[in-house]
């Protein structure tokens, strides 16, 4: 006979709300938009509303669900108070420029915010290519397919005939020949250098594209390099190049400062859906006072159809009927629950933020300070996933440029000089500019930067100063001293 154990066991178990709130907290503005929209296809008790603009400061205020005759009539969600009576505590970041006052505005002054497109590289592509006056449909029809084939970063390794198969497929007949000159069309496009095969090739084309920025002598010799000593320029066998070309010492030097010029990565391949960011919210600073304030469109929302109230008070209705209003209002309720719950977090969000990176709000990214999301999930009251989900794929739009909420984020170092820890965006900054002025001759080594930190009041470790050099993408001192 099995043994019958009894066991007690904790287990966290969310509920639909929640999970509905917290997949709806995490969507960027355009992506809730296409949420929201889609909601509305499916449930008929739900329509579109646009309501007044909120504020950071702005409380929820809770409302009675239950099922009385008043139950579609609309609540009055919000209830404006000041962000000073919220927060009487002193705030790290506070500074002499003005005071930490928080207003609440219905219309404010500055309505316009600013939206920022990435159009996907290969419509870039394809809008150059079709403005050559010999590219007619067909040519880009078969442009499509060949940027369709590019790898991540822009290299052409498919063979021709992978093209006209394909394109034979969908009925349409082309030849090698004429997949191989649209391939060179697209070589040549701005940036130069994709769709090719390799390096090399990358190279040459970039070369024979900015030949007019070249002497003859130069691009001829930097050409050659390329061609018939590739591998030696790779592995920096400058001296040994020397004398294989038989050349000055100038002229090589010349030809190999234009191949550096040359970009092995040309484009934009990190993205290839072009998309746009719309801040969440607008912050603005004007006679000592931060405001932000959500924008026009995310001010999106839904609410119940006042069209069902009398279906669902009417007795004599089919009970089929009934239970489908029902269910739907309990989904409409909830669906409107999660976008207020989302909408508070945010503010709360960027007030917290507001408060913490005071400095950055008014004297820009200089004074940005380190932050943890700890810290702001204290703030807020909120848990710190809650706090990671609000601000991934969420912006504001401040004086100084739209940044992602996660940009004020960030560890920081302690300084010698008692005072609060500086931003690792900060050092940052301090080691690319360290990096621009040194002598190219005898550039800084990581021990040099870090010593140089140091006596700026820095305490950072040298294995530091390299993590920060390699995600400034800055090579080594050897790789940056000068060639001859």
């Amino acid at each position: 006979m099995a043994d019958i154990k009894l066991q007690q066991k904790q287990k966290l178990q969310l509920s639909a709300q929640q999970i509905l709130s917290s997949q709806l907290l995490q969507l960027p503005m355009l992506t809730l938009e296409q949420r929201i929209y889609e909601e509305l296809q499916e449930n008929p008790l739900l329509e579109l509303v646009e309501e007044h603009k909120d504020t950071a400061g702005d409380v929820i205020v809770e409302s009675d669900q239950s099922g009385s005759d008043d139950m579609f009539d609309s609540v009055e969600r919000f209830s404006k108070s000041s962000l000073k009576e919220r927060s009487d505590a002193p705030v790290s970041g506070e500074a002499s420029e003005g005071r930490l006052n928080f207003t609440h505005e219905s219309s404010p002054k500055e309505r316009f915010f600013q939206a920022v497109q990435h159009d996907s590289f290969h419509e870039t592509l394809l809008r150059q290519l079709t403005l050559h006056e010999e590219v007619k449909e067909r040519e880009a029809r078969i442009a499509i397919e060949i940027l369709g084939n590019l790898d991540g970063d822009g290299y052409f390794t498919e063979e021709y005939e992978v093209i006209v198969d394909s394109l034979q497929l969908e009925g349409f007949d082309v030849s090698e020949g004429e997949v191989g000159r649209i391939v060179r069309k697209i070589q040549f496009l701005d940036p130069p250098g994709v769709a090719v095969k390799d390096l090399r090739e990358r190279f040459l084309v970039q070369l024979k594209a900015g030949v007019d920025r070249y002497e003859l002598r130069t691009y001829e010799l930097a050409t050659r390099i390329i061609r018939d000593y590739f591998d030696d320029f790779l592995h920096r066998r400058f001296e040994l190049l020397l004398k294989k070309l038989s050349e000055t010492k100038e002229r090589v030097e010349a030809a190999i400062s234009a191949i550096i010029g040359l970009d092995p990565h040309p484009g934009i391949f990190q993205d290839e859906g072009g998309y746009y960011i719309t801040p969440d919210f607008i912050v603005t600073y004007e006679n000592g006072e931060l405001t932000a304030m959500l924008n026009d469109r995310s001010s999106l929302s839904v609410r119940v159809t006042d069209s069902y109230q009398e279906l669902l008070k009417n007795r004599k209705g089919p009970k089929e009927d009934k239970q489908f209003i029902r269910q739907n209002l309990q989904r409409a309720n909830e669906f409107m629950s999660a976008i207020e719950t989302r909408r508070q977090t945010l503010l709360k969000v960027i007030e917290a933020l507001m408060k913490r990176q005071y400095g950055f709000f008014v004297s820009g990214p200089e004074r940005v300070v380190p932050l943890g999301m700890k810290t702001v999930a204290a703030d807020t009251g909120l848990n710190i996933s809650t706090i990671s989900r609000a601000v991934n794929g969420k912006y504001v739009q401040t004086r100084f440029g739209v940044f992602e909420l996660k940009y004020f984020f960030s560890g920081g170092l302690s300084t010698g000089e008692g005072s609060e820890d500086l931003s690792s965006k900060i050092i940052r900054q301090y080691i690319a500019d360290m990096v621009t002025e040194e002598d190219p001759d005898n550039p800084l080594s990581d021990d040099s930067i870090t010593e140089m930190l140091v006596n700026r009041g820095v305490h950072i470790a040298r294995r530091t100063v390299a993590k920060y050099r390699e995600q400034l993408q800055i090579p080594v001192a050897r790789l940056r001293k000068k060639i001859f």
